[in-house]
């Protein structure tokens, strides 16, 4: 019955991950090619969209978590407690670089979302495999 549920849970995590990422890519690349000249009511709607379908997203993955045996959600929290803490000093830390004026030149935010994406996925390799 756990691995049922489990199934499920990550079944229905993925089409959230994967309308939440459709919806993304509507509100940045909608005003250029869909609505084209831009329209902002168009715009709003589709980051409103965007918004309502992320926190679906965040429901998701709360039930994904709660679906999972204690050793896996033990497993996910370590992961996400490092890339959170990734995140947020590495971000700080360019944050505070940029206002001394010591970076040359601007990153990309998207930069910030794939360094996340790596920390997560090794920290949680590492979790799987200490904890074999």
């Amino acid at each position: 019955m756990q691995a049922r549920n489990e199934i499920k849970a990550s079944a229905r995590l993925v089409l959230w991950t994967l309308a939440w990422a459709a919806t993304v890519a509507l509100a940045k690349f909608g005003p250029r090619l869909l609505w084209d000249p831009p329209q902002q009511v168009a715009s709003w709607a589709a980051v409103a969209v965007n918004l309502a379908v992320g926190i679906g997203w965040i429901v998701a993955f709360i039930g994904f978590l709660r679906a999972l045996d204690e050793l896996q959600r033990k497993i996910m929290q370590d992961a996400l407690a490092v890339t959170l803490g990734v995140g947020w000093v590495v971000g700080f830390s360019y944050v505070v670089a940029d206002a001394a004026s010591l970076v040359a030149r601007d990153v990309d935010i998207a930069v910030l979302p794939v360094l996340m994406g790596v920390v997560f996925m090794i920290a949680f390799a590492v979790g799987k495999i200490r904890y074999r």
